[in-house]
């Protein structure tokens, strides 16, 4: 690579007042700013994957969804830009937990946990969820429903069950609704790791009633080995996101990738790996076009859907 190739792009001051979002983002693509200019990017791949004739994969972690961004998610399977989500059970813990009417509230990273813990008072970071929000709001709503679908049949498949709850609530902002409503299958593969799946136990104890996860691992692998070319937006790290990269090395990788994660790489994390990693286990195509992007995902998906959807 010689002198004049690397200079082909100048750095371009710019100043705001009131530009878009999508205008706001051009500008700091064009100003070749540090992680701004990934997060300006993301939002060219991502408007290119929406456009494409491509399977549409979001991954997203549970805490995302004690916050105000699950409406913001909700909103991006509502006006089709999600064909398939994969997430954890903490995900379906806080949404059917807040679809049915509990509380979370504002709180600070610096409270008190042991005063809190006295109070019946869950911190999830600054974020707070007292226990008549959430373990009690589950057993209450869940147990009936276990009981009718039982009646049904004794043996679900995590995706089945997740769509039958989905049908069960009425939350514009809840993603089980949107996704249910839209038909969109939501995949969560650590089902038993939360108060969902906690629940399922309870209810097979006493009654006959089977959840068969690898039901969901057959419907994964009819998906990704179709002949569908793939694309994915990754909101942080953990087994959504490998569940992610994972089944797309059986469709040659995925052609679209967006990340956005807090972690580091230097650690080995699966969290912090940049995309190019994933590149090495044909995860992601080598003709891929995609982006890794460091920061907080509340701050930055709201800027990234907003210019997307002005463009």
């Amino acid at each position: 690579m010689d002198k004049e190739e690397l200079l082909q792009q100048e750095v371009e001051d710019f100043r705001v007042g009131k530009e878009t979002v999508a205008e706001l983002v051009d500008k700091m693509h064009s100003a070749g700013g540090f992680s701004s200019k990934n997060l300006a990017t993301a939002v060219n791949i991502l408007k290119s994957m929406n456009s494409d004739n491509c399977k549409k994969v979001l991954s997203f972690t549970a805490d995302l969804i004690a916050t105000g961004l699950r409406g913001v998610i909700a909103q991006m399977i509502e006006q089709g830009m999600v064909d398939v989500i994969i997430t954890t059970c903490g995900t379906l813990d806080h949404d059917l937990a807040r679809a049915w009417g509990g509380k979370y509230y504002h709180g600070s990273f610096e409270l008190d946990d042991h005063e809190l813990q006295k109070l019946g008072i869950n911190r999830l970071g600054n974020v707070l969820v007292p226990n008549e929000s959430y373990g009690t709001i589950l057993e209450e709503k869940m147990q009936p429903i276990l009981s009718e679908l039982s009646k049904q049949k004794a043996e679900w498949g995590p995706r089945e069950l997740i769509h039958e709850f989905g049908l069960r609530v009425n939350d514009k902002n809840s993603i089980l609704y949107q996704a249910a409503k839209k038909n969109i299958p939501v995949y969560v593969p650590g089902i038993t790791d939360g108060a969902f799946g906690a629940n399922l136990v309870w209810f097979s104890q006493e009654n006959k009633f089977k959840v068969d996860v690898l039901k969901d691992e057959r419907e994964l692998a009819d998906i990704f080995f179709s002949k569908s070319k793939f694309g994915a937006l990754m909101l942080g790290g953990g087994i959504s996101k490998h569940h992610t990269i994972w089944w797309s090395q059986f469709a040659n990788g995925l052609q679209y990738a967006v990340q956005i994660t807090t972690a580091t790489q230097y650690d080995g994390s699966l969290s912090g790996a940049r995309l190019k990693e994933a590149v090495s286990w044909g995860k992601v195509a080598q003709t891929a076009k995609y982006v890794n992007v460091d920061g907080d995902v509340t701050i930055l998906l709201p800027l990234i859907i907003s210019a997307i959807l002005e463009k």
